[in-house]
């Protein structure tokens, strides 16, 4: 076989060097990049940061009325509202949660047929009611101390004042009360 020669194709005479600074490009595309991933970065810190600040706080009042205490007869009256109870006897009245202690549930009261006593640390005390709790099946006696179920303690007692300006009484929840608190009124 005969080979062939292509002709060739004369050489341009460049005096003009082309000169490309690949370095200078790497460079710059390096820091571009950076820069962009540490945008980025504080962009999701200053992001978490700001979700532990709420814009709103939406909760209801720690203190609040709940009526005047001739509103309230002997033994029990719920307050659906304040998921409370208000209680009066011959010492006086008293405040008690109606939210179960075990998980948050509403208890329910239940008036007993025949008053009966019971051994609550020690001492002997009558109940005429307990409280149990529908999700769970805690039961508490009268004086919200827990006897049955999952609740971990008894139920949280709140401290009653007489406001000043109108007479109501006003229950305040962020001031836990021991059980034997009792409002004179």
């Amino acid at each position: 076989m005969k080979s062939m020669k292509l002709p060739s194709v004369p050489k341009a005479e460049s005096n003009v060097t082309a000169t490309v600074d690949v370095s200078g490009r790497r460079s710059f595309l390096r820091s571009l990049g950076l820069g962009a991933l540490l945008a980025g970065l504080a962009g999701q810190l200053i992001a978490m940061v700001r979700a532990l600040v709420p814009n709103v706080l939406y909760e209801p009042p720690r203190a609040f009325k709940v009526g005047l205490p001739q509103d309230f007869a002997e033994g029990m009256t719920y307050v659906e509202d304040h998921r409370l109870f208000i209680g009066r006897d011959q010492r006086g009245l008293f405040a008690i949660s109606a939210i179960c202690t075990h998980l948050g549930c509403t208890v329910k009261m239940l008036n007993l047929n025949q008053p009966r006593t019971v051994e609550i640390k020690g001492k002997p005390v009558q109940i005429q009611q307990e409280f149990q709790c529908p999700c769970h099946g805690s039961k508490y006696y009268g004086d919200g101390t827990n006897y049955a179920g999952p609740a971990p303690r008894p139920l949280d007692w709140y401290r009653l004042e007489v406001s000043p300006d109108d007479g109501q009484l006003v229950v305040n929840s962020s001031q836990p009360v021991h059980h034997d608190f009792r409002l004179n009124a």
